[in-house]
């Protein structure tokens, strides 16, 4: 490679790329898809009503789909995004009082927005890299048709949208396995081997061991981790919607989904990175990659074009459609699942409970819609405000942490500490996010001189902010315990009385309907507290066994050891990895529909009977 090519990515000049696709394709995948998609859910709703007395029109089937969704579709919603309440902030009320559930509304607030904002902005970012779409006409058209679908069907159309996101997106990923060894550049896994071991010595990446991109002796990649498992740790901890999918599964159906899924999920980023990435090194200087005869540029790679640039050049306009389709099917999902989120918050925690204590089940329901509708308006605005910021998808990811991380400690202790008192809840989080925010300020002032969206978005001010917003809460929320602890009785959490009685004409006063089903729900807990210890069980050592071998006995001797993959090594990495891939795409398929079977059979019983009473 010629000097002029090997110049760094920061002095890359920002030439325009031409897009692969029309912008026609972009409108066409965003409104036709989205609406498509949106009529399917409606239909199937309709369907579900008559056939299964799933009615969208209650607060429990909107929220939480009566708690009957199974094991199969619990692991492919957990794969597309991560009981007897409707939000976790529930708990918080019962436990804290106003004060704290008004703290844990805004922190889950926080958390929904940012999560949100930061897949619409490197989605927007991708589909105009594509199609030629102006970004912020993506911005506001890819909530739509999700806004649609949620609107009519809660829940449960989020759970069936993601199945087909998840397997139309597996499906992609395994096209990709098998065209990129087509790519005559690359051709087989040690041929892309030789290529990215002549590119460590002739662009050696800093910080890792010997140059190479090989190796996980990478200072930059530790610190990348503590980034991104303290900040995904909270965006799950925080985002309601983790919990209500975890809520609208059967008890029995919830451990086992979240780890089929959680398994099943790992080897889409570690193949899809992986094979792309490399493949992105490998062509860049290819005639026909798309930035070809410069290097893609820091801004670039920022805003997550590494993908799309790798498929165009792997298999051209069709890599392009296919990148499309998979940035589309993610996003929707991400955004679907933080629609109802932010909905049940709006219906339940702040009308319900502060508006109109009478409310009736109806009432709720529309104020779920109204959340539903402003709630994606008021993202798609507050992504468009960043972009126009300078703000892109690396830097939310980066700080991501700082504003997610401040509730871990403290709704950790909700849940598992009784003596944590009211006064350290609600104090705890609250100064570990100002801990947080001015330790990432005061080191991004201290290192790069001044405070700016530049060096607000470098690592070590990121990594500090992150860390500190994670751990600080938890020191405070210890020493303000000690000084005056709670003792709070567990058994309170079942005098909590259902939001809602099966009868939308029910109000929240002391019916006998009300008590009947509040005495159910007690029995039925009675009854399945064994099952639900041994789950627990299970699901404790499932994540002691997950932290320990993702974050201690694989990675850290691998740093350690300052071991550069073997051609061997790297061949058998890639092959298990598409392997695991292959995998989950059939797990996500069919796992489902043999798991939830009895169902769908129910469903055509019924509409042939339905038909056969006409």
């Amino acid at each position: 490679m010629s000097a002029a090519v090997l110049v760094s990515r920061a002095e890359e000049p920002s030439s325009a790329v031409e897009p692969p696709l029309p912008q026609v394709a972009g409108y066409v995948v965003i409104i036709v898809m989205g609406f498509l998609i949106a009529i399917i859910m409606m239909f199937i709703t309709r369907i579900l009503k008559r056939t299964a007395g799933e009615d969208n029109e209650t607060t429990e089937m909107f929220m939480t789909a009566n708690r009957t969704v199974g094991t199969g579709l619990t692991a492919s919603a957990v794969i597309s995004s991560w009981l007897w309440t409707h939000t976790l902030l529930e708990i918080v009320r019962i436990r804290y009082g106003k004060v704290g559930h008004i703290v844990w509304i805004v922190l889950c607030l926080i958390n929904n927005i940012i999560a949100i904002a930061n897949m619409l902005l490197g989605a927007s970012a991708a589909i105009t890299a594509l199609t030629g779409m102006h970004i912020i006409a993506a911005t506001f058209l890819l909530p739509v048709g999700v806004i649609m679908y949620t609107f009519v069907g809660g829940i449960k159309a989020t759970f069936l949208t993601d199945y087909f996101h998840t397997f139309v997106i597996t499906v992609i990923v395994c096209f990709f396995t098998i065209e990129v060894w087509l790519t005559p550049e690359i051709g087989s896994p040690g041929a892309l081997f030789d290529t990215i071991t002549q590119l460590a010595i002739d662009r050696p990446v800093p910080g890792n061991q010997g140059g190479s991109y090989l190796t996980m002796t990478s200072r930059d990649a530790i610190f990348f981790g503590i980034i991104h498992t303290l900040a995904n740790f909270g965006l799950v901890i925080m985002d309601t919607g983790f919990f209500a999918k975890a809520f609208s599964a059967a008890p029995h159906a919830v451990v086992p989904g979240y780890i089929i899924g959680g398994i099943a999920y790992f080897a889409i980023p570690w193949c899809l990175g992986t094979l792309m990435s490399f493949c992105a090194l490998a062509l860049e200087t290819q005639p026909f990659f798309p930035t070809y005869p410069r290097l893609m540029n820091t801004a670039e790679i920022s805003s997550g074009l590494v993908l799309p640039y790798a498929a165009v050049a792997t298999a051209g306009k069709g890599g392009a459609v296919a990148v499309l389709l998979v940035v589309f099917m993610a996003v929707t999902s991400t955004i679907s699942a933080q629609v109802i989120s932010v909905s049940s918050i709006i219906s339940f925690d702040i009308y319900r409970q502060y508006i109109n204590r009478d409310a009736k089940d109806r009432d709720a329901i529309r104020w779920s819609h109204i959340g539903v509708v402003g709630f994606g308006l008021f993202a798609a605005a507050f992504s468009t405000a960043l972009h126009y910021g300078k703000v892109d998808l690396g830097w939310t990811l980066y700080m991501l942490g700082v504003l997610t991380c401040p509730g871990i400690f403290p709704t950790v202790f909700t849940i598992l500490w009784k003596r944590q008192s009211t006064a350290a809840a609600v104090a705890s989080p609250l100064l570990g996010m100002a801990t947080g925010i001015g330790v990432w300020l005061g080191t991004a002032s201290a290192l790069y001189g001044e405070v700016t969206v530049a060096s607000t978005g470098q690592t070590l001010p990121c990594v500090y902010g992150t860390v500190a917003s994670a751990f600080s809460p938890c020191l405070f929320s210890i020493a303000i315990t000690l000084a005056k602890p709670a003792n709070f009785k567990w058994a309170d959490f079942r005098k909590e009385r259902l939001a809602f009685s099966k009868s939308t004409a029910t109000t929240f006063g002391d019916s006998d309907e009300e008590s009947k089903s509040h005495e159910q729900i007690v029995s039925q807990y009675a009854a399945d507290k064994l099952r639900l210890k041994r789950w627990l069980r299970i699901s404790s050592i499932w994540a002691l066994a997950t932290f320990l071998g993702h974050w201690v006995l694989w990675p850290l001797p691998m740093y350690a050891s300052h071991y550069i993959f073997g051609k061997s090594f790297f061949e058998a990495w890639v092959v298990v990895s598409i392997i695991w891939v292959w995998l989950t795409m059939l797990i996500a398929g069919f796992y489902p529909l043999i798991d939830g079977w009895g169902a769908i059979r129910n469903v055509f019983v019924g509409l042939r009977g339905s038909r056969q009473g006409q």
